[in-house]
């Protein structure tokens, strides 16, 4: 992920309407005095540019997993220990709100991250009140977009403080690449109430059959106020295997690139998403997701990463970080895959509900482990919001549910759980309203998302016997069948294979979202990558995660991309070998 420094210094107001009639500015900068890999410390440096303040404040986003544990001459907003990757106010301490003209002070403070990432915030603004008048600032984050060409990037606008009446903001493309355009939020307005919370603006990259990866200054601008300058970068697609992961649709059987190639999603699950947050553990369980941990990605030829998520933890009911810190290291995360030409395929892992039955992994309610099937209380919240997220970019494709096993709850009965994953409602032997695939693809559909979507069958994804019979209607056109098989599952010989999946691949797609094996070896993954090879299948292995392989599934020892033996090194020799484009 690049670091971009960025000052935001407003222009004095009297009110936010018009900057001729005050003279109160102030200027700000961040810096980290010291980092010892999971802790650091913070410096920001204020200067009054302007008229003798009588107060000020400081603003700005953490873009990772940042904790202020101590402050020393401010008081942030949220309190110390201020949540994982939060939006930080700084207001002054008794002694040093006032300062004159063209003073100059500090403000320091320590803190932890987790995930291994610990990028300065894009961007920090400084404002004051004084004679002079209140200042008013524009806070953008980031300054920089990557947009994969025929998709979408996003970067967020708020202000500083609070305004006494509206504000608009304007997002104007300027000069560079003309294939990039400001497609959402070109106009958004502030009010006294919702001035604090980030709105989205969102960007474009038309298709085409260049290959150059052009970029174009994107200026946020409000009367009065200093603008800020947004760069963004158009991230190519052409050719499928580099540039930014290529677009995608189904037609019949095949999954194709929007140039009418045939693609496979090729690589592995990157855990952690559905779990770190509702364990304490911050996000990525500590684990990088920055430029050089994709890198590794791309030196074994992975071109899709399934990314596990925690329904509570996106909607902010349950973990830290929730809601929206949350949400942004998803989308961070997915953005920076698809700009190098990984696909990601992010799915509901863990969701709400107590469930007691045949084959709990926990008795919580929470999401705290996987449960028979989504709920209906939240599950649809949680695809509304990710959908919303990526809507637009149909490089990002969505699972909508990890695991599926109503017909264990059913005691086995395969029509009443084929009916229950289908329909939804009141499911045999679950305790809490089961949301039904039909009910989750419309909720997807309704935000206008055409993202491919993908459903696994029974008995944890293993079974696809009647996928095609209960296979839920879209009206996109973009569905595919998700399959997992590890070598302890039922369906685990190429009988089954022929008769089941070979049956649903014929008339949809097919991707072996998980293939594992418990042990170390790859004798198992190997069968099944040769069969799927053969039927035009693709597969993500579970798992990227340096876990140790005494359990087997475990594909790295760390995070450079060290291989276990034997199994990461069957696997990584096998991918190394592969072409999505087939």
């Amino acid at each position: 992920m690049a670091t971009f420094a960025v000052l935001l210094a407003g222009f004095g107001l009297a009110t936010v309407q018009t900057a001729a009639d005050a003279a109160v500015s102030c200027s700000a900068t961040y810096s980290k005095s010291w980092d010892s890999g999971s802790a650091f410390g913070g410096t920001i440096t204020a200067t009054n540019t302007g008229d003798p303040l009588t107060t000020w404040a400081l603003s700005f986003d953490f873009p990772n997993n940042q904790v202020i544990t101590q402050m020393w001459d401010g008081a942030p907003t949220p309190a110390t220990p201020t949540p994982a990757g939060a939006v930080i106010t700084i207001n002054p301490v008794s002694y040093n709100a006032a300062k004159g003209t063209g003073a100059t002070w500090t403000v320091g403070f320590n803190g932890t991250y987790t995930g291994g990432v610990n990028n300065n915030p894009p961007s920090v603004s400084c404002s004051g009140n004084g004679s002079g008048g209140t200042q008013q600032a524009l806070v953008v984050s980031p300054a920089g977009v990557s947009v994969p060409e025929g998709g979408t990037g996003t970067y967020t606008v708020r202000l500083q403080s609070q305004p006494s009446g509206n504000v608009t903001v304007t997002s104007t493309a300027g000069t560079g690449d003309s294939d990039i355009t400001v497609s959402g939020g070109a106009g958004l307005t502030f009010t006294t109430s919702n001035w604090s919370t980030p709105q989205t603006v969102t960007l474009r990259a038309a298709e085409d059959s260049d290959s150059t990866n052009g970029t174009r200054a994107i200026t946020v601008a409000s009367s009065g106020l200093a603008s800020v300058t947004v760069s963004a970068t158009e991230a190519d697609n052409d050719g499928g295997t580099g540039g930014a992961a290529p677009a995608l649709h189904v037609s019949g059987n095949r999954l194709l690139t929007s140039s009418g190639a045939t693609y496979r999603l090729l690589g592995v699950n990157r855990a952690s998403g559905e779990f770190a947050c509702v364990q304490g553990k911050g996000m990525w369980d500590s684990g990088p997701v920055d430029q050089a941990s994709v890198n590794a990605m791309k030196a074994w030829n992975i071109h899709a990463v399934r990314i596990p998520l925690n329904e509570e933890c996106w909607i902010g009911t349950n973990g830290s970080p929730s809601g929206a810190a949350y949400q942004q290291n998803v989308k961070d995360y997915v953005n920076l895959l698809v700009a190098n030409g990984i696909t990601p395929i992010v799915e509901m892992h863990w969701n709400y509900g107590q469930y007691t039955g045949q084959g709990a992994g926990c008795s919580d309610t929470a999401a705290t482990c996987q449960k028979p099937m989504p709920d209906a209380q939240y599950a649809p919240t949680f695809w509304t919001g990710v959908a919303n997220a990526f809507k637009g970019n149909n490089a990002v494709v969505f699972d909508l549910f990890n695991e599926p096993y109503p017909d264990a709850a059913a005691n086995w009965n395969a029509t009443a759980g084929w009916t229950c994953w289908r329909d939804g409602g009141t499911c045999t032997g679950i305790g809490y309203q089961v949301a039904g695939m039909q009910s989750l693809v419309n909720t997807v559909r309704a935000t206008g998302a055409t993202n491919v979507i993908m459903l696994g069958g029974l008995a944890w994804s293993n079974d696809l016997s009647q996928w095609l019979t209960y296979k839920p209607n879209d009206p996109a056109g973009n569905l595919m069948a998700a399959w997992h098989t590890y070598n302890f599952n039922s369906c685990s010989n190429t009988s089954c294979w022929d008769s089941q999946v070979g049956a649903v691949a014929a008339q949809v797609p097919v991707h072996a979202g998980e293939i594992g094996q418990n042990s170390c070896a790859h004798d198992y993954i190997d069968q099944v990558m040769a069969w799927a090879d053969t039927h035009g299948v693709g597969y993500t292995a579970w798992t990227w995660n340096p876990w140790g392989c005494s359990q087997g599934n475990v594909l790295i020892t760390d995070y450079n991309g060290t291989p276990t033996s034997t199994y990461g090194e069957g696997f990584k020799a096998h991918l190394l070998a592969q072409n999505p484009l087939s």
